[in-house]
């Protein structure tokens, strides 16, 4: 092989490299920006610190089951992020998830997005057919449990939290009376697992956002 055909295959392969981590590049960004764009437009509606670490939660264990069912984690995470946004402002089921939907078509988000999110209040008449529908359905109300369950550990913390006492909890209708044991039972059903095992994998996503949410112990070594 010449000096120039080695040259040329060196820059051929220079150019390649750099057009694949343009691209690369390119996609993080647009990745970065969509989820900051929905991070803002969360907490622009949102005041409230539980509400947001309801929705960092439940976008949690969406990324999870998207990993798991190999769907795109950036939409199903976004979704998760945004399913209560409007909650706040619009808090009656006259409202909720309707004007949220609205101000979602507003701001160029997809029918998927909307849908999905419209999808997880019973009383909307919408349907839950696909995957990301039934897994934020099924996951909306059991992080809200799960969380609730890590507050009254010792520690205030993920760690002492496990399916079987999370399980055992649903049982007391008297704590976190406001959680519809209901949806968490139809949730797992729809999904197609078992009740423990989807208890399990929420509180293992939820425990590596633990510290956001905070729910890492720290808040109990603090007070």
């Amino acid at each position: 092989m010449d000096v120039k055909t080695k040259v040329g295959e060196n820059k051929a392969f220079a150019e390649r490299s750099y057009n694949q981590a343009a691209r690369i590049g390119r996609k993080q960004v647009q990745t970065m920006t969509q989820r900051e764009t929905a991070w803002c437009l969360l907490t622009e509606f949102t005041q409230s610190e539980s509400l947001r670490k309801h929705a960092l939660a439940v976008e949690a264990c969406m990324r999870a089951y998207a990993r798991k069912a190999g769907g795109d984690e950036e939409l199903w995470g976004m979704v998760g992020l945004l399913h209560d946004f409007d909650y706040e402002k619009y808090p009656s089921a006259e409202d909720h998830p309707l004007k949220g939907s609205e101000i979602l078509k507003e701001r160029g988000y997809s029918e998927e997005v909307r849908r999905a999110i419209l999808s997880h209040a019973q009383y909307t008449g919408v349907a839950r057919l696909s995957p990301i529908e039934k897994t934020l359905f099924a996951c909306d109300e059991l992080a809200g449990f799960i969380t609730a369950c890590a507050l009254v550990k010792p520690g205030k913390s993920l760690a002492e939290v496990e399916a079987p006492s999370v399980r055992k909890k649903m049982k007391d209708k008297a704590f976190a009376r406001n959680v519809h044991r209901e949806d968490i039972l139809e949730g797992a059903a729809e999904l197609g697992v078992e009740l423990e095992e989807h208890i399990a994998f929420c509180i293992e996503a939820m425990r590596a956002i633990a510290r956001e949410l905070g729910l890492d112990g720290s808040a109990a070594k603090s007070a």
